[in-house]
C-alpha cells in the first residue's frame, strides 16, 4: 500500500437522522429491487440449490428441526440455519400462490441477507462520513450499490444456498467490531459476537477464522492489539458466539454421532481445507482474477483502492479503508492457502471490496484520474463485447441446453445489456467534472436497470431451457405413479427432480455399473420415508419410473429394454421400466464382470 499526502480536507458533513432514515429507506428500496425482483419467476437450478431447498422443506414437512435431510439421507455439509430459514418460508401461508415452484422461500434469506448488508454498509458510511466528504448520502447510496452490484452478489444473492447469508452475517459482525472501535462509549460490543454466533451456524468455523485473521490485521496495522482486545473484548464475545453456535453441534453429535463428525468437520472442513474435493483444483493464485471479476466494472477502482489506503495510522474514524484491506486480505489469505477452491469462496471479501471502491470514487487518492480513465474504458470494452454477440454467442455449445445460443441471439437480451454498458460508460466520461459520488452512481443506476430488463430475463431464458424440462417430468412422475412404485434418474442427475416431485429418487449415472446399481438397489437399499425396495414393501411395483436423457438412452446397455414411453420434456425421457427386465440386463452384466458399488461410501450422497 502506498503513502498517501496527509489529509487537509474539512471537517466531515454531519449526517441528520432524518435524512440518514431517508437514505437506509432508499437503499432497502434499492435492494429489493435488485434482489427480490422476479424472485420466484424461475425454479431452483441445478446442482446445489436444489439439495438446500428440499432439505429446508424437509424441516417443515416432517418437523425435524435437528438434522438437514435431503431424498431420505441427512444432509451434514452446513450447519442448519439457513435450513432454518428456508423452512420457515416454507411453513408461510399460500405458497401454492406466491410461491408456486416453490423458490422464492428458498431464496429469500438469501436475497434478505443482501439487503442488510447494503443497508449496514450504507449506515455506516452516514454514521461516519470521510472527511472532506460534501455528500456522504450520495458515498453511503454508492457504497452499498457497489456491493449489490458485484457479479459475485447480483448471483448468490439470488441463490438458494448459504453463500450469501455467510457474506452478510459476517459482514455486519465486522462491521460492528470497527463501529465499536471507532465510537467504543456508544457502541455496543456484544452484537458483533451474535452475529458471528449466527453466521457460524451457517457454515461453521470459518467465520471465527477469517474474524480472527481480519482482526490481528487491524491490530498489526494499528500497533496496538491492547486497544483492540479491551474494546472489542473477545473472550467474553467468543463465550457469546459459542453460547449461540454450539448447542446445535452438541445436539446433532449426540444424536448422529460419527457420522455427523466425519462428514461435516472431517470432510467438509478439514478435508475440503486440506486437500482437494469434488475436482475443485485451482491454482494458488486463482483468487486473484475472482477479485478482479467480482469488482467489474470498477475493478481500477478497487485497485485504486487497495494502492492508496494510507499506511500511517489514522483517526479511528477514519480507519474504515484500512479496516476493509484487512478484511479483504483476510479472505484472501484463508482461502488462497486452501486446497479446495471455489469462486463463492470470495464472496465474504465482497463488502470490504466496496468500501474501496467509493474510497477511491470519492477521495483525494492519487493516480485518481487514471482510476477513472480505466474503469470507463473498461465498462465500454465490456459494452462492445456484449455489441458483438453474434461473434460469440454461436460459440456457447451446452447439451443440456442445445438452443441456447438461438434462443439468446433471438431475445435480444445481449444487445440491451450493451446498451445499458453503453450508457454507463458514457456517463462514466461525460460527467468527468462532478463529484466521484455523482459519478460513480450515473455508472451504477444503468448497471442496476441492467440487472432488471437484462440479467434477470437471461436467467428466466436458461430456466426455461434447463430447469423446465425437469419440473415438466417431475409432473408427469407426478400424474403417472402408481401406489409405491419407484422413481429414478440415470444419467444426467438433477436433484431437483426429488425437489419437484416430493419423492425419493434414486439416481445413477450414465455407464453399465450405473445399471447394475439402479436395479441391485430398488431390491434391496433402505431410506427415511422411502417404500420402493421388497424389503420394505411386500407389495413392492413390478414396475419403476425413470427420468433419462437422450444421451444415456442410446447406450447399449440401455437399448432394447422395451420401454413404455410416458413422456419427453427437452433432453429427457421418462420410461416405466419394467423391474424383471432391468434385473435381466444387470445380470448380463455382472456376468461380464460389471459389479455393484452403490455402497462405497460417498460423502456427498443425494
Amino acid at each position: 500500500m502506498a503513502t498517501s499526502p496527509p489529509c487537509t480536507e474539512g471537517a466531515a458533513v454531519v449526517v441528520s437522522g432524518r435524512q440518514r432514515r431517508r437514505v437506509l429507506w432508499l437503499v432497502m428500496g434499492l435492494g429489493s429491487l435488485i434482489c427480490l425482483w422476479r424472485l420466484g419467476n424461475t425454479g431452483v437450478m441445478d446442482e446445489t440449490p436444489p439439495l438446500f431447498a428440499a432439505a429446508g422443506r424437509a424441516m417443515q414437512e416432517t418437523g425435524d428441526w435437528l438434522t438437514p435431510r435431503v431424498n431420505g439421507l441427512p444432509r451434514y455439509d452446513k450447519p442448519p440455519l439457513v435450513y432454518w430459514l428456508m423452512a420457515l418460508g416454507y411453513s408461510l401461508p399460500g405458497a401454492v400462490v406466491w410461491d408456486p415452484l416453490g423458490s422464492v422461500a428458498a431464496r429469500l434469506p438469501s436475497a434478505l441477507a443482501s439487503i442488510a448488508m447494503m443497508v449496514g454498509l450504507a449506515d455506516t458510511v452516514l454514521k461516519w462520513p470521510r472527511r472532506g466528504d460534501a455528500a456522504p448520502v450520495l458515498t453511503a447510496l454508492a457504497t452499498a450499490l457497489a456491493f449489490a452490484l458485484s457479479p459475485l452478489v447480483l448471483v448468490w444473492s439470488r441463490t438458494a444456498v448459504s453463500d450469501a447469508l455467510l457474506c452478510s452475517l459476517l459482514g455486519l459482525s465486522l462491521l460492528q467490531q470497527w463501529r465499536r472501535f471507532v465510537d467504543p462509549d456508544r457502541v455496543r460490543w456484544w452484537p458483533a459476537w451474535v452475529l458471528l454466533g449466527l453466521a457460524v451456524l451457517v457454515k461453521g468455523p470459518v467465520s471465527v477464522v477469517l474474524t480472527g485473521i481480519t482482526l490481528l490485521l487491524f491490530s498489526a496495522f494499528l500497533r496496538d492489539l491492547p486497544l483492540l482486545w479491551r474494546v472489542l473484548k473477545p473472550f467474553p464475545g467468543l463465550a457469546i458466539t459459542a453460547l449461540i453456535s454450539l448447542p446445535w453441534y452438541v445436539a446433532e453429535l449426540l444424536v448422529e454421532g460419527q457420522p455427523f463428525w466425519d462428514s461435516f468437520f472431517g470432510y467438509h472442513n478439514l478435508q475440503r481445507f486440506t486437500s482437494v474435493v469434488n475436482d475443485h483444483l485451482q491454482p494458488w493464485w486463482f483468487f486473484g482474477p475472482v477479485m478482479l471479476i467480482a469488482a467489474v466494472p470498477f475493478t481500477p477502482l478497487l485497485l485504486l483502492g487497495l494502492a492508496n489506503v494510507p499506511r500511517q495510522r489514522t483517526a479511528p474514524e477514519a480507519s474504515l479503508p484500512q479496516y476493509a484491506v484487512c478484511w479483504l486480505l483476510a479472505v484472501l489469505l484463508l482461502f488462497t492457502s486452501a486446497a479446495t477452491k471455489l469462486p463463492s469462496y470470495w464472496l465474504p471479501a465482497t463488502p470490504a471490496a466496496a468500501i474501496l471502491i467509493a474510497f477511491a470514487a470519492t477521495g483525494t487518492t492519487r493516480f485518481k484520474a487514471v482510476g477513472w480513465l480505466a474503469t470507463g474504458l473498461l465498462t465500454l470494452l465490456l459494452a462492445a463485447g456484449f455489441w458483438g454477440s453474434s461473434l460469440w454467442v454461436p460459440l456457447i455449445n451446452d447439451p443440456e441446453m442445445p438452443s441456447l445460443s438461438r434462443d439468446l441471439l433471438a431475445s435480444g437480451l445481449v444487445l440491451r445489456a450493451g446498451a445499458w454498458f453503453s450508457l454507463a460508460g458514457i456517463l462514466g466520461f461525460w460527467l468527468t467534472k462532478r463529484s466521484g459520488a455523482v459519478r460513480l452512481l450515473s455508472m451504477q443506476l444503468p448497471l442496476l436497470l441492467f440487472h432488471l430488463t437484462a440479467l434477470v430475463p437471461i436467467a428466466e431464458l436458461g430456466d426455461q431451457l434447463r430447469q423446465e424440462p425437469v419440473r415438466l417430468a417431475a409432473e408427469q412422475i407426478r400424474r403417472s405413479r402408481r401406489g409405491t412404485e419407484p422413481v429414478a434418474m440415470v444419467g444426467a442427475m438433477k436433484p431437483s427432480l426429488h425437489f419437484h416431485t416430493g419423492q425419493i429418487v434414486l439416481y445413477e449415472g450414465r455407464s453399465d455399473g450405473a445399471l447394475v446399481n439402479l436395479a441391485d438397489r430398488l431390491s434391496t437399499e433402505t431410506r427415511l420415508g422411502w417404500k420402493g425396495s421388497p424389503l420394505t414393501d411386500p407389495k413392492a411395483s413390478s414396475t419403476v419410473l425413470v427420468v433419462i436423457d437422450r444421451g444415456t438412452t442410446r447406450q447399449s446397455h440401455w437399448l432394447d429394454l422395451e420401454p413404455e414411453l410416458l413422456g419427453r420434456y427437452g433432453i429427457y425421457d421418462v420410461w416405466r421400466l419394467d423391474r424383471q427386465r432391468l434385473d435381466q440386463r444387470a445380470a448380463d452384466l455382472r456376468t461380464e464382470g460389471v459389479d455393484a458399488d452403490w455402497r462405497d461410501p460417498r460423502p456427498e450422497r443425494f
